[in-house]
């Protein structure tokens, strides 16, 4: 009853004060950015830039060779910049990237120099053979530069390429799993950082505020416990992070998330993200002290953004941080068939670090109380 009181308290104070209308103005902010300014798929389609320098039969059956596989096999006119320049340009859109065909050798050259991209200058040598002269800028992999040498190589063969290529086999580790959309992909990025992520700054927020205002050491004097204190605090983060995460989820998804396993998920990693926030706070009299923790923090929990989004990029080290189990479990939570065995797992782990984080959060405010 005590503790239901607590929280009930804590709740009607969070609602007056403007950390709680900021977590809920950033949810909304995050919902009209997924609605209205990013798009369900970005154009990931590469530009080449391309100059044909080829006796006029070998030109026309080389653009020939691309209009067959241009989308609707018809070619556009378009202008293109480079720098201060406008050049003219055939437009050539297959179905993995956008082929400009430009008039020059100088506008190629202007393209390599100014807009730092690669470029193709296509001729004939002595013996009547096609030359593939790739500028590059100096960026590229080797990986990549091998695999330009072994592409238009006459001599290795397209056809062996091609017969080794069919060969491979490709299959997919999760066969009933749709994959998401580029909006929706998004989202397990807005929900770690907005649901959980959050939570942690949030209450040492509300921890600072009430240690400026002699809240906490008044409980040296009281007889309500201050692990009573401490979790009601944690539950009304969680209580709001639930809200949050469904204003951003719900408009977006629809009925397709496991809402379930995501209220769950929410409320473990948020109980562990509040009690590694109280256990920090613990430690400091004010924000301006801790603010250089909580920029490590800050920068580590960061980190596998750069995973999440590169999966060449994926170093072990990197699966121990919190924030890439998160971004993990809610992709899984919002995919169609998710492995939600990953995000029960997940969940106790967290529980079980939250339980022990606040144990000690909990030991540090009972003996700083009289400090």
């Amino acid at each position: 009853m005590k503790l239901w009181y607590s929280f009930s308290k804590e709740l009607i104070l969070s609602s007056k004060s403007w950390y709680f209308y900021i977590e809920i103005g950033m949810a909304v902010v995050l919902l009209l950015i997924l609605v209205f300014v990013i798009p369900e798929d970005f154009d990931s389609k590469g530009k080449e830039y391309l100059y044909l320098d080829l006796p006029q039969v070998v030109k026309e059956r080389y653009m020939k060779s691309l209009r067959e596989e241009d989308l609707d096999e018809t070619v556009e006119q378009v202008e293109v910049k480079a720098g201060k320049n406008v050049f003219s340009a055939a437009l050539y859109e297959t179905s993995e990237s956008k082929i400009y065909l430009l008039d020059s050798l100088e506008a190629l050259n202007t393209f390599s120099s100014t807009e730092r991209v690669p470029t193709v200058h296509v001729r004939v040598n002595e013996d009547g053979r096609i030359l593939h002269t790739y500028y590059l800028q100096g960026f590229e992999t080797q990986k990549l530069k091998n695999l330009l040498l072994v592409y238009h190589n006459r001599f290795a063969g397209h056809d062996v390429i091609k017969d080794y290529s069919d060969k491979l086999q490709v299959r997919s580790l999760y066969q009933d799993t749709a994959p998401l959309s580029d909006k929706e992909n998004l989202i397990p990025v807005f929900l770690t950082f907005n649901g959980s992520l959050m939570s942690l700054f949030i209450i040492a927020a509300y921890i600072f505020l009430d240690k400026n205002e002699g809240i906490i050491k008044a409980y040296a004097i009281t007889a309500c416990s201050v692990w009573h204190y401490l979790f009601s605090k944690i539950g009304v983060i969680i209580l709001t992070s639930i809200v949050t995460t469904l204003i951003i989820t719900v408009p977006v998804m629809g009925a397709q998330p496991n809402y379930p396993a995501m209220i769950l998920f929410i409320i473990t990693s948020g109980f562990f993200a509040a009690s590694l926030g109280l256990f920090l706070t613990s430690y400091y009299k004010d924000i301006v002290e801790a603010f250089g923790a909580m920029y490590i923090i800050i920068v580590i929990m960061i980190m596998p953004n750069i995973s999440y989004f590169t999966p060449s990029w994926d170093p072990d080290w990197v699966k121990i941080i919190p924030s890439y189990v998160m971004l993990q479990s809610f992709k899984e939570i919002i995919s169609v068939n998710g492995n939600m065995a990953y995000v029960l797992v997940a969940s106790l782990g967290f529980a079980v670090l939250g339980v022990d984080i606040f144990i000690l959060a909990n030991y540090r405010f009972k003996k700083t109380l009289s400090l």
